[in-house]
Order: C-alpha cells, then sequence, then structure tokens
C-alpha cells in the first residue's frame, strides 16, 4: 500500500511542474543564454544582442510559471525577489518586469512586440512565440 502511495505522490508530483519556457517574438534572433537571461529579468541588462530595447514581461507571484522562474532562472525566492526590487525601486536604479496574470497574456504581449521576452509553463507555448530556453 506504502509502495503505490509513494508511486502516486511522484507521478504528480512530476505532472504538477511542467516547467517553463522562456520566450520572444517568432521575428527576434537575438542570441540568449540562461546568463542574459537572468541579467534581463534582474534589470542589468537593457537590450537585446541585436541592438533592441527588451521589454522583459513577468507574470503575477501566485503563478506556477514565475515560481519555476524564480527558483531555476533567477535563483531567488519570492521575497528574496521582492527584496531585491524593491531596494532598486527606492534607489531609482531600476523597474522591475511589467507583470501579467496569465500564460495566456504573456504570450499575447510578446507575440504583438518584438522587443518584449517573457516566460510561460511549457505547455502554453503555442506558434506565436519562439522558445529560446526552457527550464
Amino acid at each position: 500500500m506504502i509502495k503505490y502511495s509513494l508511486i502516486s505522490l511522484a507521478l504528480l508530483s512530476a505532472s504538477a511542474s511542467a516547467g517553463v519556457a522562456v520566450v520572444v517574438h517568432p521575428s527576434n534572433t537575438s542570441a540568449l543564454d540562461a546568463a542574459a537571461i537572468n541579467r534581463i529579468f534582474t534589470g542589468k541588462e537593457k537590450a537585446f544582442s541585436n541592438g533592441n530595447k527588451v521589454i522583459p514581461i513577468g507574470q503575477d507571484s501566485g503563478t506556477a510559471a514565475t515560481g519555476e522562474f524564480n527558483e531555476k532562472v533567477l535563483n531567488k525566492t519570492a521575497a528574496q525577489l521582492k527584496a531585491y526590487w524593491s531596494k532598486l525601486v527606492f534607489t531609482g536604479k531600476g523597474t522591475p518586469p511589467k507583470e501579467v496574470s496569465n500564460d495566456q497574456e504573456v504570450i499575447k504581449l510578446i507575440s504583438s512586440n518584438p522587443d518584449t521576452i517573457g516566460y510561460v509553463s511549457t505547455d502554453a507555448v503555442d506558434a506565436s512565440v519562439k522558445v529560446v530556453m526552457e527550464f
């Protein structure tokens, strides 16, 4: 009985974490790696490698995609990230990424603006955006 419970728990855990995909407009040909994505979403990098200004799009802190992204890409908890941005905003040295409420809103914004970058759950990706990295 315990063996089956553990297997069920493992399967539920695997399905709960679908992963996160970093997406851009299909026309964006900029070179992006995990370090560049981290710098963009922490306000340390303001332009794509092609020279265009970058507009990062995040999601509300309660979404699964945000939790995955913060942990796997930014290596920060939600509390650490909030403290980080509070300091930058207070000193006038930065503005956090615009936040929307779900994957569909991120995809809508990115598919309509070549200068945006965002993250969504891997299972939400469609042909209107290009995946540059999955975590």
